[in-house]
C-alpha cells in the first residue's frame, strides 16, 4: 500500500465537496485529530480530509473517485473499535457513516428490522422492545457504538452465550464495493442456499470489502422477565472452573460474565456504585442472568445454577432485587474496560478458548506477567470462553510496533492457541493485531483471505493494511 499517494489534489477536494456538499467536508486540524483515533491503545493517525455522506450513493460516488486515483479510505462508524479498524493508518479519506442514521423499517409480521449503519446499537435495540422485539446482540460499548460497526467486527456481547453474536442476525446487507457499484448480499428470508454466502464474508470483514449502508435483521419476540444473581469467589480459577459446570449441569445462562476483582477495584474508585462489594477476600465475581417469560421457572433456575456454584467454594450469593440494581451491576460490567483504561490498562487483548480451558488460560496469564513485568486484568463473556484481558506495562502504552509487547502478546496468543483458542472473540484483527495471524493461520489460508480481498478491492484502496499485509 506504500506506492499510494499521500496528498490528495486540489481537484479531488473539489470534487469530494460537490457530492457530500461542503458542510460535510472536513480538513480542519480539530477535525482530522479527532478521526484519527479509535479506542485502540493511544495510536494516532491523521487522515488527509474526513466526508461526511448521506447516501450509499454519494458513497459510491466517492469510492469511483478514490478508486481511479488510488487513494486510500477508511470507512468510520462510532470509532469505538479496539484493534484500530478504523484507523487511517496510511492518511487520505476518511469516510464517516454517522449521517446514515435511520432506522428505515422495522417489519413486525416478519420479524425484521432494515437500518442504516450510523444507528446506535442501543437505539436500535429500545426501537425494537417497543414492539416487543428483541435484538440480542449487546457490546459493552452499545449506547454510543453504531450498528455498522457490529456488523464489520461480527460483534457479540454478554448475551452471546445465549443469542449469538452479529452473525447469526443479519439476512441481507446493501454494500457499496470499493470500485463503487452498489449490491445486495442475499436476500430478506431465513433460509438461503443460493449461491455463495457473500453476507456473512461481509459480516466481520472489518470494513475491508465494502462499506455497509443498508442492513436486514432478524429480530426474535422480546423475553418478559431476567433475573440476575451476583456470585463472589475467593479463587480466580474456582470462579472459571464453576462456568463450564454451569453448562454442563445443562443450563444456559442469557449472560455469564467473570470479572476480576483488580478490576472492579479501579471501576470502584473511580464510579459512586456500592451494588458490588470490593474486598481483599474476594479474587472474581460471576454476574450470571437467565431470561425468559416464566418468572417461577427462572428462579428455580437460578436456584439449580446457585447449587452447581457450591462446589466451587462460592461466597454470598446476591440475587439483584429490582431493575436499579440490576442496571447498577451492568453499569459495574460495562464500564470496567474505560475505566481500567483510563487507570493505565492501555493494552487489550480478546483471547477466546474452549470454556473448559478458562482456568489455564487464566494461569498462564498470570505466570506472564510475573515473567515478564506486567499488571494484568481478566474480565469479560465467561460463558462463551471469550476473555478481555487488560496489560498495563510502565512506560509501554502500546502493542503496535513495540518489540517488547510483541514478544509477550506473541506468547500469549501462542497460550490461547494450544488451549484451542483463537486470537480474537470480537474485537477483530484491525491494525494491531495483523503481526500475529501466523499463529492461527497457515499461509495458504492467508493467501486465500488476501484472493478475496483483491476480488473486491483490486487496486486495495479500502481499510488496506488491515487484518493482513
Amino acid at each position: 500500500m506504500e506506492h499510494l499517494p499521500n496528498r490528495i489534489t486540489a481537484d479531488l477536494i473539489e470534487s469530494f465537496k460537490s457530492i457530500v456538499g461542503n458542510e460535510y467536508f472536513f480538513a480542519d486540524d480539530e477535525s482530522l485529530l479527532r478521526y484519527s483515533r479509535d479506542e485502540t491503545e493511544t495510536l494516532s493517525f491523521k487522515p488527509h480530509v474526513v466526508l461526511k455522506p448521506a447516501t450509499s450513493q454519494e458513497i459510491s460516488a466517492v469510492l469511483k473517485i478514490c478508486n481511479e486515483h488510488q487513494v486510500p479510505v477508511t470507512p468510520r462508524g462510532a470509532g469505538t473499535g479496539l484493534t484500530g479498524g478504523a484507523l487511517p493508518h496510511l492518511g487520505g479519506v476518511v469516510i464517516s457513516t454517522e449521517r446514515l442514521n435511520k432506522i428505515l423499517d422495522i417489519d413486525e409480521r416478519n420479524l425484521q428490522v432494515t437500518t442504516e449503519p450510523g444507528v446506535i446499537t442501543e437505539v436500535l435495540q429500545r426501537a425494537v422492545a417497543e414492539k416487543s422485539l428483541f435484538y440480542p446482540p449487546d457490546p459493552a460499548s452499545k449506547g454510543s457504538c453504531f450498528i455498522g460497526g457490529n456488523i464489520s467486527e461480527n460483534s457479540g456481547g454478554p448475551r452471546a452465550v445465549k443469542y449469538g453474536v452479529v452473525k447469526d442476525y443479519v439476512l441481507n446487507l446493501e454494500v457499496v464495493l470499493p470500485t463503487g457499484e452498489i449490491i445486495w448480499t442475499g436476500a430478506n428470508v431465513l433460509k438461503n442456499a443460493t449461491g455463495y454466502n457473500i453476507t456473512q464474508l461481509v459480516v466481520g470483514s472489518e470494513g475491508t470489502l465494502g462499506i455497509v449502508t443498508k442492513i436486514v435483521l432478524r429480530l426474535i419476540p422480546l423475553p418478559k422477565y431476567d433475573v440476575l444473581m451476583l456470585a463472589p469467589f475467593a479463587n480466580l480459577e474456582k470462579a472459571c472452573e464453576a462456568v463450564s459446570a454451569i453448562f454442563r449441569a445443562g443450563y444456559t445462562p442469557s449472560a455469564l460474565e467473570l470479572m476480576e476483582i483488580n478490576a472492579l477495584k479501579v471501576v470502584s474508585s473511580m464510579i459512586d456504585n456500592h451494588a458490588m462489594p470490593v474486598n481483599d477476600h474476594t479474587e472474581a465475581h460471576l454476574l450470571i442472568e437467565v431470561d425468559g417469560n416464566d418468572t417461577d421457572v427462572l428462579l428455580k433456575e437460578m436456584e439449580q445454577i446457585a447449587g452447581v456454584l457450591e462446589h466451587f467454594e462460592a461466597g454470598e450469593l446476591l440475587l439483584a432485587e429490582d431493575a436499579q440494581q440490576k442496571e447498577e451491576l451492568w453499569k459495574l460490567r460495562r464500564k470496567v474496560a474505560e475505566y481500567v483504561k483510563l487507570a493505565g490498562y492501555t493494552i487489550e487483548e480478546d483471547a477466546v478458548v474452549p470454556r473448559a480451558e478458562l482456568p489455564k488460560l487464566i494461569r498462564g496469564l498470570k505466570v506472564l506477567g510475573r515473567q515478564h513485568d506486567f499488571d494484568a486484568v481478566a474480565y469479560g463473556h465467561a460463558g462463551d470462553g471469550n476473555l478481555h484481558i487488560r496489560i498495563k506495562k510502565e512506560g509501554v502504552p502500546n502493542s503496535y510496533q513495540n518489540p517488547e509487547m510483541d514478544t509477550i502478546v506473541r506468547e500469549l496468543f501462542a497460550l490461547i492457541k494450544q488451549l484451542g483458542g483463537t486470537i480474537s472473540g470480537e474485537h477483530g484483527i484491525g491494525l494491531i493485531q495483523k503481526g500475529f495471524m501466523d499463529i492461527v493461520f497457515e499461509e495458504r489460508q492467508l493467501q486465500i483471505m488476501r484472493e478475496i480481498k483483491k476480488v473486491f478491492d483490486p487496486n486495495n484502496i479500502l481499510n488496506a493494511g488491515k487484518i493482513f499485509d
